[in-house]
């Protein structure tokens, strides 16, 4: 069958490998497909698959087919960027049976809720019993942790921070609650997005000279009251109501422990990653001084 241009790319192909994804969120059959459902997903799926970008940083492919996208996450013991675990996500939603479909976002933080950037991030819209929501698994360190109602702007809590959806126009802004401070996270609309968009939109982040995941190495996962975050050499736990612990690393074997010990990844064979690293490090070092 010949699938609408419109239909998300996860409805192409099913999930083969379903009954290991959900051992790995803790279930032993699939869920009923409720909104307490999506909230357990959701924040298990932030702890089980880690947030990380080592694939763009050593500039090498980041495919998102969904067979690539179960072979790297589920099997190869690695995590992945928005397009990867908001993807597979995606995937795990519709065939459990939650009307479920691709967004994208323009990505803020750190700019100002005002500027205009490009559709980078991948997120998911989920409507439960005609309530929208929307669920996101892929946003590194300040990924929400619990799905967010569409139809009003208060605070709503989660496992970590409260977060808060504005209407901007004809689209939203996503701001987290970070000590006293609203900060925006990044803008989005219900615009549907086509498996060529999101393809476009990775294709951006893997490969654009001025991507971030390119010339940064990140990485961050939750936990029960607390996120680890790591950015290049500086490793930090960040924990709900309590000052963040910030580690400064010393080298590329220490990064190299921090994500197999910290985050449990299985990285890549040979020495390519600790070069990759010990260079980056070097050149920040350099411009530093």
């Amino acid at each position: 069958m010949t699938l609408p241009p419109h239909e998300d790319a996860a409805m192409a192909t099913p999930l083969t490998d379903i009954d290991l994804y959900l051992q790995r969120l803790g279930f032993d059959a699939p869920p009923a497909p409720s909104l307490d459902t999506l909230g357990v997903l959701q924040r298990r799926h932030t702890a089980a698959f880690v947030f990380e970008n080592i694939a763009s940083f050593m500039h090498a492919s980041v495919p998102i087919d969904l067979p690539a996208l179960q072979r790297k996450l589920l099997h190869e013991g690695r995590g992945g960027y928005c397009y990867e675990l908001n993807g597979l996500f995606l995937a795990l939603l519709q065939q459990l049976g939650f009307e479920a479909r691709a967004l994208t976002a323009r990505v803020v933080m750190g700019t100002g809720e005002d500027a205009l950037t490009a559709r980078t991030h991948q997120l998911a819209l989920v409507t439960i019993d005609g309530v929208a929501h929307v669920s996101d698994v892929g946003f590194g360190g300040m990924v929400p942790t619990a799905p967010l109602r569409l139809d009003t702007e208060a605070a709503q809590a989660t496992a970590h921070e409260p977060y808060r959806l504005l209407r901007r126009g004809d689209g939203y802004l996503l701001s987290a609650q970070v000590g006293d401070e609203w900060r925006p996270m990044y803008v989005f609309d219900l615009q549907p997005q086509a498996a060529i968009d999101l393809e476009v939109g990775n294709w951006y982040v893997a490969t654009h000279p001025d991507s971030g995941f390119r010339h940064q190495l990140r990485a961050a996962r939750t936990g029960p009251g607390y996120r680890k975050t790591l950015r290049d050499g500086s490793f930090a736990i960040h924990r709900t109501g309590a000052d963040s612990e910030r580690r400064e690393l010393a080298d590329a074997d220490a990064v190299i422990e921090v994500l197999r010990r910290e985050f449990e990844l299985r990285l890549p064979q040979g020495p390519a990653l600790r070069e990759r690293i010990a260079g980056h490090l070097a050149s920040a070092a350099a411009a530093a001084a």
